[in-house]
């Protein structure tokens, strides 16, 4: 498991950005297993209605041992086989642990405060070729990257907060 790109010239792979299509898939497997998860960050922004890229998957997890288990067995169908690094407990153990594989895949058990019990029932479900995805809703976005403070969220809190005007309500409370 690498922090991020690595040296190609020595030997190492670089993860590239992941696609529409191997969200789908990755989601696909972990349907298959029945894993507890759901998308956030960049790609739960796209589906929102803002086109941008993203160089991640993220996933907020259920990090119970049984469910980090089918999310790890999910990730192992990934080309490089870079789960096999991870250790039973490491999703509930550090805030963000980084699958740099083929592509990327950041697990959390919490996202600024919001664990995945209480994010989960603020999932919307959009079906993409066949498979039916929980992403962020646009309010959970919002509430996570406003707490996040982050620099880079910036752009994604604006454009939510011009949806939310565009539907005539308010941004939620943070």
């Amino acid at each position: 498991m690498a922090d991020g790109p690595s040296d190609p010239e020595a030997g190492e792979l670089t993860p590239r950005d992941p696609t529409l299509q191997d969200l789908v898939e990755l989601c696909r497997q972990l349907q298959q297993r029945s894993a507890g998860f759901l998308v956030v960050g960049g790609f739960a922004v796209r589906v929102s209605g803002l086109n941008r890229n993203t160089n991640d998957v993220d996933l907020l997890i259920d990090a119970s041992p049984d469910n980090e288990r089918r999310v790890f067995d999910a990730l192992a169908t990934l080309p490089d086989g870079c789960v096999r690094e991870l250790d039973a407990g490491d999703v509930a153990k550090y805030t963000v642990v980084r699958v740099a594989d083929e592509i990327v895949v950041d697990l959390m058990a919490c996202a600024s405060g919001i664990t995945y019990a209480e994010a989960a029932q603020n999932a919307v479900i959009h079906e993409i070729d066949g498979i039916r995805i929980p992403f962020a809703s646009p309010e959970l976005l919002y509430r996570m990257k406003k707490r996040a403070g982050r620099e880079k969220d910036r752009g994604d809190i604006y454009f939510l907060e011009q949806l939310f005007a565009a539907q005539g309500k308010a941004p939620p409370e943070v």
